[in-house]
């Protein structure tokens, strides 16, 4: 039985350090010391022995299977540590070779202009203010002076949700003004940037939707005069102290008197022409309006409930996509929307 034992022991190690991953050692393990295995079948030859012979088989028999298990717990960590250090060497990363170039995002050109222009009017003191987008017709037209009738409301121009025509997707930022005015008093001083949308064709200058920003001062004895300075100091802001502006007097049914502020076109700087052909950008006019302005009329101001004997105020609404057009000399609008990256990467 002695014999057993030994043999047992020499080759059970011998086949344990052969062995090179877990599960091996772990069948050698059930193999030879598992309840049905080897040394246990050994163990129950003992009954055959004398009384002076068990004890000291039950001494070998302990130490053998105290060899085992170390040889077997040695072998798994070694096997373990291979397999780790064959993992990582697999898994190795070179740090000298040169990495992925990532791209990183920037702000769309428009977004550049447009925070340069709330930068510009919030140093001035004014707050920004914003409103939805889907509104009633009597915030849009009717608490604005603009009558039944006028050709703005007309479906042609005008995108309406219901067919009393009572709700529609603003046509202008002017709405904000009607809001900002009912729930806060004079002294006032409003920014209102957001999109507006029209039944425009898409051309060089124009599309069925686009944004503008919503300029708004009530207080007492405001002119004309102070709505000509805002407006030349963020075009010179925006455009530089050489730019070249115009005023021209024109009809909006909310402000009186009113105007409009056109920039010179910065494709054809002024002709109206690029190489004997009609400037696209301009349609040969030479100047691009960027902005319509006045004095806040009185019947807005009264339907607001601010007193227009005491207040005075001007209004302006300018184009965000002219104003980028023109910092940017970007000769057609549509390309601000097209999201090409290699027009975005320019800028």
């Amino acid at each position: 039985m002695k014999e057993l034992m030994q043999g047992l022991r020499d080759s059970s190690i011998k086949a344990i350090l052969e062995a090179d991953d877990i599960e091996l050692l772990e069948s050698l393990r059930v193999k030879y010391l598992g309840k049905k295995g080897e040394l246990t079948g050994i163990l129950r030859q003992m009954g055959k022995l004398s009384a002076e012979e068990r004890p000291v088989m039950g001494q070998l028999a302990n130490s053998v299977r105290a060899t085992i298990e170390e040889t077997l717990e040695e072998r798994k960590a070694a096997v373990h540590a291979a397999a780790m250090e064959a993992k990582l060497a697999a898994e190795a990363i070179d740090v000298t070779i040169p990495g992925d170039e990532i791209e990183i995002g920037h702000q769309h050109p428009m977004n550049q202009v447009l925070q340069q222009i709330k930068d510009t009017f919030v140093g001035m003191g004014y707050e920004v203010y914003e409103a939805p987008e889907v509104e009633l017709a009597d915030y849009n037209f009717t608490r604005l002076n603009i009558e039944e009738g006028h050709p703005s409301r007309d479906r042609s121009d005008t995108f309406y949700f219901t067919d009393d025509d009572s709700v529609l997707l603003r046509t202008q930022t002017s709405p904000m003004q009607i809001r900002y005015m009912e729930t806060h008093k004079p002294p006032i001083c409003m920014l209102a940037p957001g999109r507006v949308f029209r039944k425009d064709e898409a051309d060089a200058t124009h599309s069925p939707m686009f944004h503008q920003i919503e300029g708004l001062v009530v207080a007492e004895d405001i002119t004309m005069g102070d709505l000509k300075g805002a407006l030349i100091s963020i075009l010179q802001k925006v455009y530089g102290e050489s730019a070249a502006t115009r005023f021209r007097p024109h009809h909006f049914p909310f402000t009186e008197p009113s105007c409009e502020m056109d920039m010179q076109c910065h494709k054809c700087h002024g002709t109206g022409e690029i190489d004997g052909q009609t400037c696209s950008t301009c349609h040969g006019e030479g100047w691009i309006e960027v902005l319509g302005a006045g004095m806040v009329h009185p019947k807005v101001l009264e339907n607001c409930g601010i007193d227009p004997e005491k207040y005075t105020g001007f209004a302006f609404g300018m184009g965000l996509e002219r104003m980028a057009m023109g910092q940017l000399k970007i000769n057609d609008l549509r390309l601000i929307f097209d999201n090409d990256v290699r027009f975005l990467n320019q800028f």
